[in-house]
């Protein structure tokens, strides 16, 4: 393991100190050593990057006072606590106070260095984590909207800035949920158009028997029920941006209609002879080809032309994966506000697994799953394949069904109980708490 965080070990006695720093440089592992917790103190820093392993009783400073010092200093900093001393008792009051795991001496070369690997696997992750979201914190303007670091992404940026103080008719063309209404928005919030109103219009939702209200409006007595003036849609919008979502299910009626506004940039409501003029700029969207919809008579291909002045195609989240880690962290950090939660560390094998998976849902697909992630509700494909569900059986076989279940993950994992933890999905105070209730005895799985 070529790891470049590094160890700092604490241990009084020069034979134990001796073989561990064997057996943790022998893994290609950097160690400090010091001989007591006072000396070592001095060393340990906000963002230390490394972990600690610490015997408990030493002269001066003992572990579990290192451990309290050092969560205040960092309450990220992983403390691995050591002790020939230690019970059961002492482990779990250990894990309450913070420590990332407790060994007992003796123990075996394999386990001490596999529990310092995971530790500094989780320190080298939490790292990550901050460096991801100081990069969202210091995000300004688009770059904070449109998130991603991809030669796309920059791409798009780039285009949507260019046309600020231009402003031709865009359409946008990608799959359903690559954040198409998005770039619609940041095209008019970085516009000089940015304070009139932005005007949404799903064309495959609008009613067919009033859409012409909807988009033109109307005047009294219009038709039955128009007992009062309405402002349609597109004036509503004057000054400011129309938005056709879905353009491609807009009915070929209304298309003859929406044509002529977009070219005379006016329109008459319903009932009325007077035409007004509308200063918008027109942005449509769609995620099939419309081209080839108005080679099959599907499409009228004089709109198709006026619309598609500038395109702007949009990628699959799939074609640009190295984005994925840097927005789910986004969308983390948003559900987390939302739901008035603590944001979740994104754990490495998680982070795999979203970079894998193809995502046709998208970008909408994304925030989904970074919600479930925050909520605690994420299911499969995304759930650990070793997740255990919590026993579901009469209340007078819950206490042997669980000893049944711990007691088979222990010995799995020859007594690790960091592992099991892990494999558990339980926090591993509790699996120490439960190993006690349950007198399960460790040492008889090493």
């Amino acid at each position: 393991m070529n790891n470049p965080l590094r160890v700092i070990l604490i241990e009084d006695d020069p034979a134990v100190r001796f073989g561990v720093v064997q057996a943790l440089e022998l893994a290609d592992l950097t160690v400090e050593q010091f001989e007591s917790a006072d000396a070592a103190f001095p060393h340990i820093h906000p963002h230390l990057p490394g972990v600690i392993v610490s015997d408990v009783r030493m002269r001066g400073m003992s572990g579990l006072e290192l451990l309290d010092r050092a969560i205040a200093i960092d309450a990220d900093l992983p403390v691995i606590l050591v002790t020939g001393h230690g019970d059961i008792a002492m482990a779990v009051q250990a894990m309450r106070r913070g420590a990332y795991d407790f060994l007992e001496k003796p123990f075996a070369s394999e386990r001490l260095v596999s529990t310092v690997q995971r530790a500094l696997e989780k320190r080298s992750l939490t790292f990550e984590v901050q460096d991801l979201r100081r990069k969202l914190d210091d995000r300004e303007g688009i770059g904070s909207v449109l998130v991603g670091a991809s030669p796309e992404m920059e791409r798009i940026r780039r285009t949507i800035l260019g046309l600020a103080e231009a402003v031709p008719d865009v359409l946008i063309c990608g799959e359903t949920g690559s954040g198409k209404e998005l770039v619609a928005q940041c095209l008019h919030r970085f516009s000089r158009r940015r304070d009139a109103n932005f005007v949404a219009l799903n064309c495959g939702g609008l009613p067919e028997t009033t859409i012409d209200s909807e988009l033109f409006g109307h005047e009294v007595g219009a038709f039955t029920g128009a007992v009062k003036r309405r402002v349609g849609k597109m004036e509503h919008a004057a000054g400011g941006t129309v938005f056709l979502d879905e353009i491609e299910s807009m009915p070929l009626v209304i298309q003859v209609k929406m044509l002529r506004a977009i070219q005379e940039r006016s329109v008459e409501r319903l009932g009325s002879n007077v035409v007004i003029d509308v200063d918008v700029r027109f942005i449509a969207a769609t995620k099939v080809d419309l081209e080839e919809l108005s080679d099959d008579g599907r499409f009228r291909r004089d709109l198709y032309y006026r619309v598609n002045v500038v395109r702007i195609d949009l990628p699959p989240l799939r074609e640009r994966r190295d984005d994925i880690p840097l927005l789910f962290e986004h969308f983390v950090l948003q559900a987390a506000t939302r739901y008035c939660r603590q944001a979740p560390v994104v754990s490495s094998e998680m982070t795999r697994k979203l970079i894998a998976h193809p995502w046709p849902g998208n970008i909408r697909e994304l925030r989904n799953v970074a919600d479930r992630y925050v909520l605690g509700v994420l299911g499969r494909p995304f759930a650990g394949d070793d997740e255990i569900e919590p026993p579901r059986s009469l209340a007078d076989q819950v206490d042997a069904f669980e000893r049944m279940l711990l007691v088979e993950q222990l010995r799995r994992d020859q007594g690790n109980v960091t592992a099991a933890s892990e494999a558990l999905a339980l926090p591993k105070k509790t699996l120490y708490d439960k190993i006690k209730k349950h007198g399960i005895p460790l040492d008889g799985f090493r």
